[in-house]
């Protein structure tokens, strides 16, 4: 019976893990360029239908993120079909380290950066972290009327692009509130070099490149949480190209109980610290994630039902037992019944097309004297075979009882049976069988 429930959970569960802190990733499209930003010189050359994206980590309620990382086992990748946009005016490395009243210029609030949460940083004590814009109702103090219109001075500003692919228009919300709790010891490594000063990579503006690969990074905090602590969403990047986007994160979350925990976009066997999350890998992996089907993949981060095309159905699938399934299509051999043999279960219920009752057997007296008396129902007229057994098996009554109805009682000589425990076992010839112990006085 052990073994069924194994297999039963195995297949009609998921997973007995722990609740993983990740619930999904989100990637947002927070704007599309037009003709208009693209005539702007002062930041950069940004090419019409341009994209900016940006990448929310929703995690579990209570959960905070600490780092983004790239180490030997696991590399952090970020890649476009088409160089990545970063502004080469006010533009940085780091979403935390743009100011504020900068996002106004030309096309700042487009540049590529990492996060922890913070978006912008002010002279005082206001703080913005991004949210998606369909969460966002303070308005905006991005785009239109709030910016400079660029090198050609475009009248009505930049960034006024309403295309339905970037949803809610950046002039209406620009994806930015504030967080009572800022976080604070925020440290880098792998981005900007130590010595020079300059970043290189994607991030930074010394040179045009459309992929980032590092197996030395890193960028954390104290811990952030998003500013909807239900939602707790949390932005860790904002990144503007043309081309097409795809990325695998490694992240170290907080965990509401104080404890620590890695996720990783591949798979890890570095130690019980750290989980694979189907989510951290862009384009994301789609599949069958309903346990019920062959094809179902755990870690997949999102369903795609057509891909759940055969389900299981467990059960015994030998044709010589009584309990033969032939709609199943994965053996379960300990569900098989057959003839004195059905796992501690009653076959009667089992297999009720045997036409089997179920045997009741009773001692009396029981603990017993020189002689007891034994009633055995449910016979259906069946020959029957008496066994009594000490408890190191060894036998010392063994008869043959032939019987016309389906109640049967008989006196049995005990004198010679020394004190003790037994068992007294009836088999009929069909194969049933039940066992019954006795204390002999």
């Amino acid at each position: 019976m052990k073994q069924i429930i194994f297999i039963l959970a195995l297949f009609i569960a998921a997973s007995v893990h722990a609740q993983d802190a990740i619930k999904k990733v989100i990637v947002e499209t927070y704007y599309v360029s037009d003709a208009n930003d693209a005539t702007d010189t002062i930041g950069g050359f940004l090419e019409q239908s341009s994209k900016t994206y940006r990448v929310f980590i929703q995690l579990q309620k209570g959960c905070k993120l600490t780092a983004i990382y790239g180490d030997a086992n696991h590399a952090l990748k970020f890649s476009s079909t088409a160089n990545f946009f970063n502004n080469l005016d006010r533009g940085k490395t780091f979403g935390k380290d743009i100011v504020k009243s900068n996002l106004s210029n030309n096309t700042v609030a487009l540049d590529s950066w990492l996060t922890l949460g913070q978006t912008s940083t002010t002279k005082n004590a206001t703080t913005y972290f991004g949210v998606l814009k369909s969460s966002d109702t303070d308005g905006s103090f991005i785009g239109g009327m709030n910016n400079d219109g660029g090198s050609a001075g475009i009248s009505g500003g930049l960034l006024v692009n309403n295309d339905p692919l970037a949803g809610v228009p950046l002039t209406d919300a620009d994806g930015m509130d504030t967080l009572s709790n800022v976080p604070a010891n925020w440290f880098s490594l792998g981005f900007v070099d130590l010595i020079s000063g300059v970043d290189s990579t994607i991030f930074g503006n010394a040179k045009q490149s459309s992929e980032f690969i590092s197996h030395n990074a890193q960028l954390r905090n104290s811990g952030v949480s998003g500013v909807n602590p239900d939602s707790n969403q949390v932005l860790v990047a904002q990144l503007t190209t043309k081309g097409e986007l795809s990325f695998e994160l490694n992240i170290e979350v907080l965990n509401a109980d104080g404890s620590l925990k890695k996720y990783t976009a591949r798979k890890s066997s570095d130690s019980s610290d750290v989980a694979n999350s189907g989510w951290l890998k862009y384009p994301f992996d789609c599949g069958c994630n309903d346990p019920n089907y062959f094809e179902y993949k755990p870690g997949l981060a999102c369903n795609n039902p057509d891909s759940c095309k055969k389900k299981i159905v467990l059960g015994c699938m030998d044709p010589n037992s009584c309990n033969y399934n032939p709609s199943a299509n994965y053996n379960v051999q300990s569900l098989c019944c057959y003839p004195g043999m059905c796992g501690n279960r009653d076959i009667s219920l089992v297999c009720p097309d045997l036409g089997y009752h179920s045997l009741t057997l009773k001692i009396f007296p029981n603990p017993v004297d020189d002689k007891f008396d034994i009633n055995i129902s449910n016979l259906n007229s069946e020959q029957v075979l008496l066994k009594v057994y000490n408890i190191y098996g060894n036998k010392f009554i063994e008869k043959n009882i032939s019987v016309s109805s389906d109640n049967y009682t008989e006196n049995i000589d005990a004198s010679f049976l020394l004190k003790g425990i037994y068992y007294l076992q009836i088999t009929k010839s069909s194969g049933m069988q039940v066992t019954k112990m006795f204390v002999k006085n």
